[in-house]
C-alpha cells in the first residue's frame, strides 16, 4: 500500500485553514524589525527580508498599504544628528530617531478639536480623494499570483486613524466627552478606506483577503471599554468585514494588546482571522482556541520574549504548546506575537524555520 503526501499552493493552504478544512502544512508568514534584518544580514542573511520569507515559504503576500491622509507625504520642521522632527500626513508632530527604529516622541496634533476636524481635515481628507493608486498595484498583484501565494490588500481601520489625526489622550477625552465627533471620524475615514479598495477591485484585481491593521489595546486591557468599542468603533469594523465577505474575501484583524475582553465583539463582527496575538499582554491561544477556535481563525502567539533568549528549548516548547493548541482547531497560521526583534540571532530563527 502506497500513500501521497499533495503539496498545496500558499493560496490553497491558508484558505483551507480558514475553512478549518486538512491542510499540508500550517500556514506561514512573518515580520521583522528592521534593524533585526540588519543584524542578520551581518551574520550571513542572503536576499534580505525577502530572502527570510523566501526560506520560511510565507504562504501570504500583500498588495498595497491603504491609509488615507489629508496631508501628502511627511515635512521636515527640524533635525539633529541624531534625531528629526516631522509632520506627518495626519499633522501629527513627532520626533524620530535617523538611525534605528523605535516609538517616536509625539509633539502634537494639528487637528486638535471638533472644529479643526470639521472645518480643516475632513475637507482635506474629501479633496485628496483616492489615494491608492490601483495602475501602481497591478505589477504586485500579478507577482503574487505568480506565485499562487494568498494575495491580500492591506491597510488601517477608523481606530488607529483616529488615535493617529487627534492623538491617544483627546481620543480618551473625546470617546466620553463627544462621542458623536468620534463617530464621524471614523465613519469618514472608514467610508474612504472602502473607496479606495472598491477602485482596486472595479480596476479587475481579485484578493483572497483583507488583512486590516489597528492597536486597540494595552498590554492589561483594551483603551477604552467594550460597551464603547461597540458603540462608537465596532459598527465600523463591522462595514470593513461585511465588505471584504461581500466580495468573496476573508477579513484579517490585526491588534497588539490585551482584547480578551472583546473577542465576542470579534466574532460577531464577523471576523475570520485574529493576528498577532501578543503572548507578552495576556493572549493565549491555548485559552482562545478551545473557545473561539470554530469561529474565529489565529494567526500567531509565538512569544518573541521568548525566541529572544536564543534558546531553542524553551523556543521549542513554546512553538509546540501553540501549535498543537492551534492544529486542534485546524484553524492556525504561524506568526510572532509581534515582530521579529533584532535580540533574536540569524542562527536563532533558522533553527525556528527548520
Amino acid at each position: 500500500m502506497t500513500s501521497t503526501t499533495t503539496t498545496l499552493t500558499g493560496q490553497e493552504r491558508m484558505n483551507r485553514m480558514l475553512a478549518r478544512q486538512d491542510h499540508d502544512r500550517i500556514p506561514r508568514h512573518e515580520h521583522f524589525w528592521a534593524d533585526t534584518i540588519k543584524r542578520w544580514t551581518e551574520e550571513g542573511l542572503e536576499g534580505g527580508e525577502t530572502g527570510v520569507k523566501r526560506l520560511l515559504q510565507s504562504d501570504l503576500f500583500s498588495v498595497g498599504w491603504n491609509w488615507p491622509t489629508p496631508y501628502e507625504g511627511d515635512q521636515t520642521i527640524e533635525e539633529d544628528e541624531e534625531t528629526v522632527v516631522r509632520r506627518d500626513g495626519h499633522g501629527r508632530i513627532a520626533r524620530w530617531w535617523k538611525n534605528r527604529q523605535g516609538t517616536p516622541e509625539h509633539l502634537g496634533f494639528e487637528c486638535d478639536s471638533r472644529e479643526k476636524w470639521e472645518t480643516k481635515f475632513k475637507p482635506m481628507l474629501a479633496e485628496r480623494g483616492m489615494q491608492l493608486k490601483p495602475d501602481q498595484l497591478r505589477e504586485y498583484h500579478a507577482i503574487g499570483r505568480k506565485y499562487d501565494l494568498w494575495v491580500h490588500l492591506t491597510g488601517v481601520e477608523p481606530f488607529e486613524v483616529t488615535r493617529a489625526l487627534i492623538g491617544d489622550e483627546e481620543t480618551a477625552i473625546a470617546m466620553a466627552t463627544d462621542p458623536e465627533w468620534v463617530i464621524d471620524i471614523a465613519a469618514t475615514y472608514t467610508d474612504r478606506i472602502i473607496a479606495d479598495y472598491q477602485a482596486c477591485l472595479d480596476a479587475g484585481m481579485d484578493f483572497d483577503g483583507l488583512w486590516t491593521y489597528g492597536d486597540m489595546a494595552y498590554n492589561h486591557a483594551t483603551f477604552c471599554s467594550p460597551q464603547m468599542y461597540k458603540d462608537l468603533i465596532w459598527p465600523q469594523h463591522k462595514r470593513l468585514a461585511d465588505f471584504a465577505h461581500a466580495n468573496g474575501m476573508k477579513f484579517i484583524y490585526h491588534t497588539d494588546g490585551n482584547v480578551n475582553a472583546v473577542m465576542d465583539l470579534y466574532v460577531e463582527a464577523g471576523f475570520d482571522c485574529f493576528q498577532p496575538i501578543e503572548a507578552k499582554a495576556g493572549m493565549d491561544i491555548r485559552n482562545l482556541c478551545p473557545k473561539y477556535g470554530d469561529q474565529l481563525a489565529m494567526f500567531g502567539n509565538i512569544d518573541v520574549m521568548i525566541m529572544a533568549t536564543n534558546d531553542l528549548e524553551k523556543i521549542e516548547a513554546e512553538i509546540a504548546s501553540k501549535f498543537a493548541a492551534g492544529m486542534a482547531t485546524k484553524g492556525y497560521a504561524y506568526h510572532s506575537d509581534h515582530s521579529v526583534p533584532p535580540t533574536v540571532s540569524w542562527k536563532t530563527y533558522q533553527a525556528i524555520i527548520k
